[in-house]
């Protein structure tokens, strides 16, 4: 499913126009994208949580020369379902 897909969907469950749904949509991942950009963290209860995790510099290889490389140290946004999301796509 794609974005235009997902709007939709939105559209149709919601009875919004396409319009208003893209509207909603971007603002939730607009929320989304600055909390986690501040560091915050978001927890749906029962669809899951959105969190920063740091990931520590480390010594990597490049694979064509073997040469030792330095990979810097990053933020990664990740999400961890929720009980209720994990059980919905297990189908229990």
């Amino acid at each position: 499913m794609n974005k235009t897909d997902f709007v939709k969907a939105i559209a149709e469950k919601a009875d919004f126009s396409k319009k208003d749904a893209e509207k909603a949509l971007n603002a939730v991942l607009d929320v989304i994208t600055e909390a986690l950009a501040e560091g915050d963290r978001i927890q749906l209860v029962g669809f899951g949580s959105f969190e920063v995790r740091d990931r520590a510099a480390r010594m990597g290889h490049n694979p064509r020369t073997k040469e030792p490389i330095e990979i810097p140290a990053t933020r990664l946004p990740v999400f961890k379902p929720g009980k209720a999301l994990k059980s919905a796509v297990d189908g229990k």
